[in-house]
């Protein structure tokens, strides 16, 4: 079998991932955005349910950021999940 043909075949079987823009500053905006709103959904009195609800997300973006995936999370949708649990807050 050709190095060109597995190559291709590979392809096929694996596509490319989509991958976010992961420029620096966002992804370190991003991560410091999800440690704050993990602790202050840990110590929330509001359910997963609830802070989904108030932000307009689907809950299974509560999930993701949860289980640390940050790349299923934008910097907007994150500093709208910081504003719903704590509206007082203003964006990092």
């Amino acid at each position: 079998m050709s190095t060109a043909r597995h190559t291709q075949s590979a392809d096929l079987l694996d596509p490319p991932r989509r991958s976010p823009d992961l420029d620096v500053r966002d992804l370190e905006q991003r991560t410091r955005l999800m440690r704050i709103i993990t602790r202050l959904i840990a110590v929330s009195e509001l359910g997963s349910r609830e802070i989904a609800r108030r932000a307009g997300l689907p809950m299974q973006k509560i999930s993701d950021l949860l289980a640390g995936r940050l790349e299923h999370l934008s910097l907007d949708e994150l500093q709208l999940l910081y504003r719903s649990i704590d509206p007082q807050a203003t964006t990092h």
